[in-house]
Protein backbone atom coordinates (compact mmCIF):
# COMPACT_ATOMS: atom_id res chain seq x y z
CA UNK A 1 0.00 0.00 0.00
CA UNK A 2 1.48 3.25 -1.15
CA UNK A 3 1.16 5.37 1.90
CA UNK A 4 3.20 8.25 3.64
CA UNK A 5 4.01 6.58 7.95
CA UNK A 6 5.84 8.90 10.49
CA UNK A 7 7.79 6.85 12.81
CA UNK A 8 8.60 8.70 15.94
CA UNK A 9 11.21 6.34 17.87
CA UNK A 10 14.51 7.60 19.68
CA UNK A 11 16.29 4.30 19.26
CA UNK A 12 17.98 4.09 15.76
CA UNK A 13 17.65 0.51 15.62
CA UNK A 14 14.22 0.52 16.30
CA UNK A 15 13.47 2.83 13.87
CA UNK A 16 15.49 1.18 11.05
CA UNK A 17 13.43 -2.01 11.87
CA UNK A 18 10.57 -0.29 11.92
CA UNK A 19 11.11 1.15 8.85
CA UNK A 20 12.27 -1.47 7.01
CA UNK A 21 9.50 -4.02 7.44
CA UNK A 22 7.08 -0.55 6.21
CA UNK A 23 9.05 0.06 3.27
CA UNK A 24 9.19 -3.49 1.77
CA UNK A 25 5.37 -3.35 2.23
CA UNK A 26 5.63 -0.27 -0.29
CA UNK A 27 5.22 2.77 1.97
CA UNK A 28 7.90 5.69 2.31
CA UNK A 29 8.47 6.30 5.74
CA UNK A 30 10.06 9.33 7.80
CA UNK A 31 11.36 8.96 10.79
CA UNK A 32 11.55 11.91 13.42
CA UNK A 33 13.91 11.12 16.73
CA UNK A 34 11.87 13.43 18.99
CA UNK A 35 8.36 14.78 19.30
CA UNK A 36 9.78 18.72 18.85
CA UNK A 37 10.90 17.10 15.17
CA UNK A 38 7.82 15.24 14.60
CA UNK A 39 5.55 18.71 14.88
CA UNK A 40 8.47 19.97 12.69
CA UNK A 41 7.93 17.26 9.93
CA UNK A 42 3.65 17.27 10.53
CA UNK A 43 3.41 21.07 9.98
CA UNK A 44 5.24 20.56 6.36
CA UNK A 45 3.87 17.67 5.28
CA UNK A 46 0.46 15.53 7.12
CA UNK A 47 1.43 11.92 7.00
CA UNK A 48 -0.81 9.21 6.09
CA UNK A 49 -0.08 7.22 9.51
CA UNK A 50 1.95 7.88 12.32
CA UNK A 51 3.49 5.33 14.61
CA UNK A 52 4.55 6.68 17.99
CA UNK A 53 6.66 6.02 21.08
CA UNK A 54 5.97 7.50 24.42
CA UNK A 55 9.50 7.50 25.75
CA UNK A 56 10.97 10.40 23.95
CA UNK A 57 13.62 13.07 24.53
CA UNK A 58 12.01 17.04 25.46
CA UNK A 59 8.21 16.65 24.86
CA UNK A 60 7.16 12.97 25.41
CA UNK A 61 4.99 11.19 23.13
CA UNK A 62 1.63 11.71 25.15
CA UNK A 63 2.60 15.50 24.69
CA UNK A 64 3.40 15.26 20.98
CA UNK A 65 0.20 13.40 20.77
CA UNK A 66 -2.30 16.02 22.30
CA UNK A 67 -0.71 18.56 20.43
CA UNK A 68 -0.72 16.83 16.88
CA UNK A 69 -4.66 16.23 17.76
CA UNK A 70 -5.57 19.70 19.03
CA UNK A 71 -3.62 22.01 15.88
CA UNK A 72 -4.70 19.70 12.84
CA UNK A 73 -7.90 18.39 13.95
CA UNK A 74 -7.38 15.73 11.72
CA UNK A 75 -8.50 11.83 11.97
CA UNK A 76 -5.18 10.60 10.94
CA UNK A 77 -4.70 7.25 12.71
CA UNK A 78 -1.65 7.09 15.31
CA UNK A 79 -0.59 3.83 16.59
CA UNK A 80 1.33 3.81 19.78
CA UNK A 81 4.14 1.87 20.09
CA UNK A 82 5.72 1.17 23.52
CA UNK A 83 7.39 -0.80 26.55
CA UNK A 84 5.04 0.91 28.65
CA UNK A 85 2.09 -1.78 29.33
CA UNK A 86 0.34 -0.05 32.46
CA UNK A 87 -3.59 -0.28 32.28
CA UNK A 88 -3.38 3.81 32.93
CA UNK A 89 -0.71 4.29 30.39
CA UNK A 90 -2.83 2.10 27.91
CA UNK A 91 -6.08 3.94 28.64
CA UNK A 92 -4.47 7.31 28.46
CA UNK A 93 -3.16 7.33 25.28
CA UNK A 94 -6.57 5.76 23.62
CA UNK A 95 -7.89 8.69 25.51
CA UNK A 96 -6.02 11.19 23.66
CA UNK A 97 -5.65 9.90 20.07
CA UNK A 98 -4.28 7.33 19.93
CA UNK A 99 -6.02 4.34 17.49
CA UNK A 100 -3.64 1.32 18.93
CA UNK A 101 -1.42 0.92 21.34
CA UNK A 102 1.13 -1.60 20.74
CA UNK A 103 3.25 -3.06 23.53
CA UNK A 104 7.17 -4.03 23.08
CA UNK A 105 8.74 -5.99 22.23
CA UNK A 106 6.14 -7.15 18.97
CA UNK A 107 6.11 -8.82 15.59
CA UNK A 108 6.89 -6.44 13.13
CA UNK A 109 4.67 -7.93 10.43
CA UNK A 110 1.91 -7.53 12.73
CA UNK A 111 2.78 -4.15 13.17
CA UNK A 112 2.65 -4.07 9.27
CA UNK A 113 -0.82 -5.53 9.21
CA UNK A 114 -1.90 -3.03 12.06
CA UNK A 115 -0.78 -0.25 9.97
CA UNK A 116 -2.25 -1.57 6.86
CA UNK A 117 -5.80 -2.33 8.83
CA UNK A 118 -5.93 1.34 10.48
CA UNK A 119 -5.12 2.84 6.51
CA UNK A 120 -8.03 0.74 4.97
CA UNK A 121 -10.03 1.89 8.17
CA UNK A 122 -9.36 5.59 7.20
CA UNK A 123 -9.29 5.70 3.59
CA UNK A 124 -13.14 3.61 4.19
CA UNK A 125 -14.01 6.38 6.76
CA UNK A 126 -12.53 9.05 3.83
CA UNK A 127 -14.52 7.73 1.09
CA UNK A 128 -17.91 7.48 3.01
CA UNK A 129 -17.88 11.24 3.75
CA UNK A 130 -16.58 12.14 0.17
CA UNK A 131 -18.32 13.28 -2.45
CA UNK A 132 -17.58 11.24 -5.09
CA UNK A 133 -17.76 11.05 -9.22
CA UNK A 134 -17.18 7.48 -10.51
CA UNK A 135 -16.24 6.66 -14.42
CA UNK A 136 -14.81 3.50 -15.77
CA UNK A 137 -12.86 1.84 -13.25
CA UNK A 138 -12.10 5.41 -11.55
CA UNK A 139 -13.22 7.08 -8.58
CA UNK A 140 -12.76 11.26 -8.38
CA UNK A 141 -12.49 12.45 -4.68
CA UNK A 142 -14.13 15.62 -5.14
CA UNK A 143 -13.52 16.92 -1.75
CA UNK A 144 -9.54 15.96 -2.15
CA UNK A 145 -9.10 16.26 -5.56
CA UNK A 146 -7.85 13.34 -5.81
CA UNK A 147 -7.91 10.99 -8.70
CA UNK A 148 -8.31 6.86 -7.89
CA UNK A 149 -8.08 3.86 -10.00
CA UNK A 150 -9.28 1.48 -7.65
CA UNK A 151 -7.05 1.53 -4.53
CA UNK A 152 -4.20 3.29 -6.55
CA UNK A 153 -3.89 7.31 -6.59
CA UNK A 154 -3.25 8.53 -10.01
CA UNK A 155 -1.18 11.23 -10.09
CA UNK A 156 -2.54 14.15 -11.60
CA UNK A 157 -1.13 17.91 -11.36
CA UNK A 158 -3.47 20.56 -10.07
CA UNK A 159 -4.56 22.01 -13.85
CA UNK A 160 -4.56 18.50 -15.13
CA UNK A 161 -7.37 17.70 -11.99
CA UNK A 162 -8.85 21.03 -12.85
CA UNK A 163 -9.29 20.04 -16.39
CA UNK A 164 -10.64 16.74 -15.68
CA UNK A 165 -13.05 18.20 -12.90
CA UNK A 166 -14.41 20.89 -15.22
CA UNK A 167 -14.54 18.33 -18.15
CA UNK A 168 -16.88 15.66 -16.10
CA UNK A 169 -19.26 17.97 -14.03
CA UNK A 170 -20.28 19.29 -17.50
CA UNK A 171 -20.69 15.49 -18.72
CA UNK A 172 -22.22 14.68 -22.06
CA UNK A 173 -22.17 18.85 -22.88
CA UNK A 174 -19.61 19.39 -26.12
CA UNK A 175 -17.38 21.92 -24.96
CA UNK A 176 -15.51 24.29 -26.71
CA UNK A 177 -11.38 25.04 -26.33
CA UNK A 178 -12.08 28.31 -25.04
CA UNK A 179 -15.11 28.07 -23.45
CA UNK A 180 -12.85 25.46 -21.36
CA UNK A 181 -9.99 28.01 -21.12
CA UNK A 182 -11.85 30.55 -20.00
CA UNK A 183 -13.87 29.08 -17.11
CA UNK A 184 -10.50 26.24 -15.79
CA UNK A 185 -7.95 29.16 -16.80
CA UNK A 186 -10.18 31.69 -15.83
CA UNK A 187 -8.92 34.39 -18.48
CA UNK A 188 -10.66 35.04 -21.60
CA UNK A 189 -7.47 35.44 -23.30
CA UNK A 190 -4.37 33.04 -23.37
CA UNK A 191 -3.05 30.11 -24.70
CA UNK A 192 -6.10 28.45 -25.86
CA UNK A 193 -4.10 25.68 -26.95
CA UNK A 194 -3.23 24.53 -23.33
CA UNK A 195 -6.52 22.84 -23.45
CA UNK A 196 -5.27 20.44 -25.93
CA UNK A 197 -2.26 19.77 -23.75
CA UNK A 198 -3.96 19.09 -20.79
CA UNK A 199 -6.54 16.61 -22.77
CA UNK A 200 -3.83 14.31 -24.09
CA UNK A 201 -2.47 14.45 -20.94
CA UNK A 202 -5.30 12.99 -19.25
CA UNK A 203 -6.07 10.98 -21.79
CA UNK A 204 -2.41 9.31 -21.04
CA UNK A 205 -3.93 8.48 -17.51
CA UNK A 206 -7.48 7.46 -18.09
CA UNK A 207 -7.84 6.07 -21.71
CA UNK A 208 -7.07 2.52 -22.53
CA UNK A 209 -6.11 3.35 -25.62
CA UNK A 210 -5.84 6.98 -25.84
CA UNK A 211 -5.54 6.62 -29.47
CA UNK A 212 -9.15 5.75 -29.26
CA UNK A 213 -10.86 7.61 -26.14
CA UNK A 214 -13.97 6.31 -24.09
CA UNK A 215 -14.08 8.95 -21.72
CA UNK A 216 -12.95 12.68 -23.11
CA UNK A 217 -14.17 12.50 -26.85
CA UNK A 218 -13.16 14.81 -29.37
CA UNK A 219 -15.98 16.32 -31.44
CA UNK A 220 -14.72 17.84 -34.57
CA UNK A 221 -14.99 21.11 -34.80
CA UNK A 222 -16.92 22.07 -31.78
CA UNK A 223 -14.46 21.08 -29.05
CA UNK A 224 -14.87 17.80 -26.45
CA UNK A 225 -17.38 15.69 -24.51
CA UNK A 226 -16.66 13.34 -21.59
CA UNK A 227 -18.67 10.36 -21.37
CA UNK A 228 -19.35 8.16 -18.25
CA UNK A 229 -18.95 5.10 -20.20
CA UNK A 230 -19.67 1.79 -18.37
CA UNK A 231 -17.93 1.21 -14.80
Amino acid sequence: MNAKILVIEDVPEMSQLVSLYLQKDGMTVTTASSGEEALEIVEKDLPDLIILDLNLPGISGFDFLKRFRKEYKTTIPVIIVSARDADEDIINGLDIGADEFVTKPFSPKVLVARVNSNLRRQAETTAAAEATYKFGPFTVLLNSCVLKRGPEKIPLSTKEYEVLEYLLTHEGETLSPEKIYSDVWKAQYGDVTAVAVYVQRLRKKIEENPAEPKHILTVFGQGYRFEKGSE
